[in-house]
């Protein structure tokens, strides 16, 4: 059974105040909900990326601040993203961000060819 979790005044700034550890360079997380579906805040440092990976289940993501990007657009503050089952991409952020995101399975880096 999963456990509820809540998070009083997680907005607008409550979510700064979470604890975040490293997860890529550049990347740091911090776990809201560990489990499927996992939940989880990223911070990107400026010009920090993700490589390239392919979903094996819906992910879902909410920028709350800087921007976003994939190889299918530019998603500023507020952005609500959708990637389903069976995705592909790298993800990147130029100047900086944080996104809350949640996993319903666990992502699959895909090796260069």
């Amino acid at each position: 059974m999963l456990e509820s979790v809540s998070l009083p005044a997680f907005l607008p700034d409550g979510w700064r105040s979470l604890p975040f550890s490293p997860f890529r360079d550049g990347v740091e997380i911090s776990v809201i909900r560990d489990g499927s579906p996992m939940v989880a805040l990223l911070r990107y440092a400026p010009g920090a990326s993700v490589p390239r990976h392919s979903h094996t289940g819906l992910e879902t993501v909410l920028v709350l601040e800087g921007a976003q990007s994939d190889e299918r657009g530019h998603y500023p503050a507020g952005s609500l993203v959708f990637n389903p089952k069976g995705n592909i991409h790298t993800v990147w952020s130029d100047e900086g961000c944080t996104v809350l995101i949640q996993w319903e399975r666990p992502v699959e880096f895909v090796v260069p060819e």
